[in-house]
């Protein structure tokens, strides 16, 4: 079943109720006061008889005002109209008349037509006046008959009224899913669709474009991390398929070559390993991985160790404040590794690499050449190298990998010139 279908439904069975309700509560209201008039005119007929009750016997009265009259001795006997037993007269009649019992008002049926009857006691007997209720149930029946036909009416209204507001509500909903369709069919995102409708409409319509431009941000992003991946990864297998060419005519090198050629074979490989493990990392983008409490401070302190064995010829000063975050211990730890790595690299000059952590802040200074001014915003991008690092080993992913790894915290890394000359990166995550 349509939404369109289910609202234009729900529109018509409340509808429904409502018109039924309203009809129910008309009839019946109606149907009261016409019952309640019947009563009140032969109470007043009876009250008549009750007034002069002598008299009434006297006449045998038989009618009062077009109602049948009949009265009824203490003994159960008729006296009147001038057809006796014209109103059926039973146990109930004769207690009110017996005086065993107070008057009553009831519907009763004489010789196949409805009446209206009322039984009151009098001195030595009872009275009995009835009404007859043929024009009271004519009425009621037209009444039936027309609020059916307004209810039914109205019904049909309402559903037909129903369809169209369904209609016209789900009209921006039925251009979403249209564009919905067309972008699954032909892998476009770019088509955006109209904001109209205001109110929720009118944010869903947003919601939609926002999030196609999102999809086609991610396909246009993917895109270029494929190509970029794909030229970075060539560059290293180019190399290593002529150096294994080479060394198939080993016969004609001499000791040294060979083992140069094997050096750049292993240097390769490590370029090529490094490159698939930073590509895996950012594929992995922001996923949702568990976090739990981490002892930034600790992490450091093992990072620090690792990149004194790795780079033996720099000196690394590091004064560490105990620090506590949620986080994703991995991905810290890698976040760590490649800024200490980076720095480790440009340390050439025999001055250490100063690393600081204090207030949730991690700062890692080099007294290298320092970053250009128009590289320190590219140097988090991808596969970015600037001028000076592309003589360097690396794959231009390790800075792009702290910045996924502080985004995906809702943390930030920034790149400054250090006072006096060397790259000063900064890496903020929220403390637990």
């Amino acid at each position: 079943m349509t939404l369109r279908l289910r609202l234009t439904l729900v529109a018509t069975a409340v509808v429904a109720v409502v018109v039924a309700a309203a009809s129910l509560t008309v009839y019946f209201l109606v149907r009261h006061q016409l019952r309640s008039d019947v009563d009140r005119t032969i109470r007043n007929h009876a009250a008549l008889i009750q007034r002069n009750p002598q008299d009434a016997f006297q006449r045998n009265l038989s009618v009062l005002a077009g109602d049948p009259v009949q009265l009824v001795e203490a003994g159960g006997q008729v006296v009147g109209p001038l057809e006796p037993g014209l109103i059926p007269v039973d146990a109930a009649i004769r207690a009110v008349a017996a005086g065993r019992r107070a008057y009553f008002v009831r519907d009763t049926t004489i010789q196949g037509e409805h009446f209206r009857e009322l039984v009151a006691p009098l001195p030595g007997g009872a009275v009995m006046v009835v009404h007859p209720m043929q024009a009271v149930d004519r009425e009621l029946h037209r009444l039936r008959l027309i609020l059916l036909l307004t209810s039914l009416g109205g019904i049909l209204v309402a559903a037909l009224l129903g369809a169209l507001v369904s209609r016209a509500t789900l009209a921006p909903v039925l251009r979403l899913t249209a564009a919905a369709e067309r972008i699954a069919r032909t892998g476009d995102p770019s088509e955006r669709v109209d904001e109209e409708g205001g109110g929720e409409l009118q944010r869903l319509g947003g919601a939609f474009n926002t999030m196609l431009g999102a999809l086609e941000d991610s396909l246009e992003t993917q895109r270029r991390f494929v190509a970029d991946a794909s030229h970075e990864l060539r560059t290293p297998l180019t190399s290593m398929q002529t150096n294994i060419e080479v060394l198939k005519q080993q016969e004609r090198l001499d000791p040294a070559q060979r083992t140069q050629l094997f050096g750049d074979l292993e240097r390769e490989a490590h370029e090529m390993r490094d490159l698939i493990t930073g590509l895996l990392e950012l594929a992995r983008g922001n996923a949702n991985l568990e976090r739990r409490p981490v002892q930034l401070d600790e992490v450091v302190e093992s990072a620090v160790e690792r990149a004194r064995m790795r780079f033996p010829g720099v000196g690394w000063d590091d004064r560490l404040e105990p620090t506590r975050i949620d986080a994703v211990p991995e991905r810290v730890e890698r976040a760590v590794w490649n800024l200490l790595e980076n720095a480790g690299k440009w340390s050439t000059n025999g001055k250490p690499v100063e690393v600081r952590l204090a207030h949730g802040e991690l700062t890692v200074r080099d007294h290298g050449p320092g970053i250009a001014a128009e590289d320190r915003e590219r140097v988090f991008d991808r596969f970015y190298r600037a001028a000076a690092a592309r003589s360097l080993p690396g794959s231009g992913l390790g800075l792009a990998i702290v910045r996924e790894v502080a985004e995906a915290h809702g943390g930030t890394v920034v790149a400054e010139e250090a006072p006096g000359g060397g790259a000063l990166l900064r890496l903020r995550l929220p403390k637990s």
